[in-house]
């Protein structure tokens, strides 16, 4: 289906000029699980898709963008009340009186089947066609977009495969919601191969649906932008969108433009050669004090690990509501209201070998070569993982369900949870000892 063709159908004197390339925006996604964290930004946080569109927005008309494109799951799922269409509506209008176009399919997320609700947005945005590829030409930008959206959630057909030739005289631009060949956390949803992306003759593949800024090709481009915002703790660093430079016909530039509000992190703290936990705790604010720096003003939200051998175990396993108060302390001290520690999890281990106190003729041996044996036998660690399934039936939906979900069943959970226990029996049995 091809609207606003060249009249005459000749060749379009190229312009310079910018166009942006968003995608995953998940506008005001609901970021399940919040309240339960004690101090936690919850306002900030539940507000960061929106201010991450404003700064998108406020980019393109600040830049003079001509065209904005969003390769998908613009909103998350079907809205709970108009609100979010309202202030989405309220961007493209500010968008429209600047001059700018957007042209945006729908995504896993925010397909025809799950998006129920309609607004009527500003003439100068675009939705393209869920029920076969479209193409929308702009003949005063010399841009041509071929996509198609989603009709339904999970789509598992090639898309890309029935997308139309390339109009010659333009700038081709594919816009296509995709996990490509796969990539790991993403359902694989109008799956392809980048020699089919290739095969179609474009300049620009403009992808959506993995959440991790990648670009899979440069000879043409293909791009992942990743999300605009970052939501939780796996969706980590810089987020915002690619911003094309134009000139003469061809894409000559493309390259990331910040937009998040909150900045994610996971920050690895090592706690080898650290004596007590007050020598930790300088490693963790020297950790803390170098994410708060690359935050560069937004709220740096941050998942801290503490792991490693070392002496300060024992202390930190037996005052370990102490020290993860200090941490805390030192966090709002660093940082003050653009620090939030998420999470902090205790990784330490005590600087003893668990093979050599398996090997005691006593209580302590015996009950590290229990252990051993629940992490070596098959049919024993068949029963404890049928039991943590069924406990796990028990969690609150919060850590059931999303992306801060417990799978107490798996494997690698099992061998966290073997290696807690070790842990935690360490101090506790030396002590005991002595």
């Amino acid at each position: 289906m091809l609207r606003g063709l060249p009249r005459g159908g000749g060749v379009i004197e190229a312009l310079v000029m910018k166009i942006v390339h968003a995608a995953d925006l998940h506008l005001d996604s609901p970021l399940l699980g919040l309240e339960r964290y004690e101090g936690a930004p919850v306002h900030r946080i539940r507000g960061a898709t929106r201010r991450a569109l404003e700064n998108l927005v406020r980019f393109c008309v600040d830049e003079e963008v001509k065209l904005l494109l969003v390769a998908g799951d613009l909103y998350d799922d079907d809205w709970r009340d108009y609100s979010t269409a309202l202030f989405f509506r309220r961007q493209m209008l500010e968008l429209a009186r600047a001059g700018a176009r957007v042209v945006w399919i729908r995504g896993n997320h925010d397909a025809a089947s799950q998006l129920q609700k309609h607004l009527d947005l500003p003439e100068e945005v675009f939705e393209l066609s869920v029920k076969r590829p479209e193409s929308r030409v702009f003949e005063d930008l010399g841009v041509a977009v071929h996509g198609q959206g989603f009709a339904t959630r999970a789509v598992i057909e090639n898309l890309a495969a029935s997308y139309p030739e390339p109009l010659p005289g333009l700038v081709n631009i594919g816009l296509l919601h995709t996990s490509v060949a796969g990539h790991p956390g993403h359902a694989p949803y109008a799956p392809c191969s980048l020699e089919d992306l290739r095969a179609r003759g474009y300049d620009y593949w403009a992808l959506g649906h993995v959440h991790q800024r990648t670009v899979l090709s440069r000879d043409p481009w293909v791009v992942f932008p990743g999300n605009l915002q970052g939501r939780h703790a796996r969706e980590t660093g810089d987020k915002g969108a690619t911003v094309l430079e134009v000139d003469a016909g061809r894409v000559t530039s493309v390259g990331h433009q910040s937009f998040s509000v909150v900045r994610w992190a996971v920050c690895e703290v090592d706690a080898s050669g650290a004596a007590d936990p007050d020598e930790l705790l300088g490693k963790v604010r020297d950790a803390l004090a170098l994410e708060l720096e690359q935050s560069d003003g937004s709220l740096c939200a941050v998942r801290l690990h503490i792991q490693g051998e070392t002496p300060a175990h024992a202390a930190l396993v037996h005052h370990s509501e102490r020290w993860l108060a200090e941490v805390r302390a030192l966090s709002s001290e660093l940082g003050g209201e653009d620090l939030w520690l998420e999470k902090v999890e205790w990784k330490t281990r005590a600087p003893v070998s668990i093979g050599e106190l398996a090997r005691r003729d006593d209580a302590i041996g015996q009950t590290f070569r229990g252990l051993a044996e629940l992490r070596e036998s098959a049919e024993r660690r068949s029963d404890l993982r049928r039991e943590l399934a069924e406990l796990g039936t028990r969690l609150p939906l919060a850590l059931r369900v999303g992306p801060m979900a417990l799978d107490l069943a798996a494997e690698d959970t099992l061998d966290g949870i073997l290696d807690d226990v070790e842990q935690l029996l360490l101090p506790l049995l030396s002590e005991e000892e002595a």
